[in-house]
């Protein structure tokens, strides 16, 4: 008898531990998801603010932390193209969390898991 309650608190350890884990890397994934939501936003303000201006109009961009001098023509298509590959990301991001939760639904109704505060 002893032997089998030491087994099931084991057991019952393993499976909070493996919550836990399930609900840290979805905490990460919403984490990196708001950041990359942000950065895009950010993209496309900077780009609905560049578009009435002249394409010879200096304007000002920070690459590795460093301010450069560029024109107005030269900055706009490197933020479209970095606009687009933040939206994908953001996509990868997104089918990654659904997926990442799926899987942890479907644990949770194997593992016969209740959880009574969420």
């Amino acid at each position: 008898m002893m032997a089998q309650s030491q087994i099931t608190v084991k057991k019952q350890q393993e499976l909070q531990q493996q919550y836990t884990n399930y609900k840290n890397s979805l905490q990460q994934l919403a984490q990196k998801i708001g950041d990359i939501e942000q950065d895009t936003e950010e993209h496309k303000l900077v780009l609905e603010t560049l578009a009435p201006l002249p394409s010879d109009r200096k304007c000002f961009r920070m690459i590795n932390g460093v301010l450069v001098e560029k024109t107005v023509k030269d900055v706009t298509p490197a933020l479209q193209t970095n606009s687009e590959g933040l939206k994908k990301v953001l996509e990868e991001l997104v089918k990654q969390y659904k997926r990442q939760e799926d899987h942890m639904e479907k644990w949770k109704k194997k593992n016969n898991i209740q959880v009574v505060q969420q």
